[in-house]
């Protein structure tokens, strides 16, 4: 993936009269750096939060999670995300429907032992529901900017899939690593 690839898919994105409430923790906060690098984000992204503390996550979203890193919590992190979209775009006449919430929930490389797999959640929900993706990275064989980087292009190609798009930024996966994908 090089950065004209991924400048020229941002492009698209702000080209079309999608705008996004994006919601961002444990990894892909360069999605948002991304978005905003290129001219034209104004177009596209309403709101950008990153509630990295548990107790920031869960106000946001408004309970007590068991795992914050699941598909569930994606789901619920991206339809919270619609909604304020909904609620902030409302004086919008121009384009009341074309609005997304855009989510990332993950667990990835860190500098301490952390149990469980190394994953992340990718979530996004309009008006008409949405789809979430799932991978599960090969834990130790990536640095922890590799893992970030991977997440931050599978937000990148979420968004690209709510705005219409039909161009997908490559992904750099590793054998035996899988993006699913789920309609919910």
């Amino acid at each position: 993936m090089t950065d004209r690839n991924i400048t020229s898919l941002v492009q698209k994105i702000h080209d079309t009269p999608t705008k996004a409430c994006l919601v961002i923790t444990g990894a892909g906060t360069s999605a948002i750096s991304a978005l905003f690098a290129i001219g034209g984000a104004s177009r596209t992204v309403i709101d950008a939060q990153v509630p990295y503390s548990r107790a920031a996550l869960d106000k946001y979203v408004g309970v007590v999670a068991d795992q914050h890193v699941s598909r569930q919590e994606a789901e619920i992190m991206a339809r919270r995300a619609y909604e304020k979209a909904v609620q902030l775009n409302e004086t919008d006449v121009d384009s009341p429907n074309m609005v997304v919430g855009v989510s990332c929930t993950a667990a990835i490389a860190t500098d301490r032992v952390r149990r469980g797999e190394n994953r992340a959640h990718i979530a996004w929900h309009g008006v008409t529901g949405g789809f979430t993706r799932s991978i599960v990275f090969k834990k130790g064989k990536r640095q922890r900017a590799g893992e970030e980087g991977l997440c931050a292009a599978i937000i990148l190609n979420s968004l690209a899939e709510a705005c219409g798009i039909e161009d997908r930024l490559d992904l750099d996966l590793m054998e035996g690593e899988v993006v699913e994908r789920f309609a919910h």
